[in-house]
């Protein structure tokens, strides 16, 4: 087990992500953050059935980092309630990760 952690989160749109992207690696919330376009999400909002287009944003960071950076998620975010889930990374390429203590310090 290691202290890299992965948040999810889901923007409506790519210059959304961007500008999220940018801060949190800015402000040493992240080391690095992927943007993959064109998610397709069907969910049930408000009572109603819900089609949209969304850009998902991986988060990588460490576990110091991350109550300091759900908050921040918080401040950006367009969505009321925004999709902020947190995956724990059980293992991975030592020197990966050494890379990511160096630039989250």
């Amino acid at each position: 087990m290691t202290d890299a952690q992965l948040v999810l989160t889901m923007l409506p749109t790519a210059d959304a992500a961007v500008e999220l992207a940018r801060a949190v690696v800015d402000e040493k919330l992240a080391a690095c953050c992927n943007l993959i376009p064109a998610v397709r999400s069907i969910y049930r909002w408000q009572d109603k059935l819900q089609d949209e287009n969304e850009v998902l944003v991986l988060i990588k960071t460490r576990a110091e980092q991350l109550d300091r950076l759900k908050a921040r998620i918080l401040e950006l975010h367009p969505y009321e309630v925004p999709e902020v889930l947190v995956l724990p990374v059980e293992s991975g390429y030592a020197g990966y990760l050494e890379w990511m203590a160096k630039a989250l310090a």
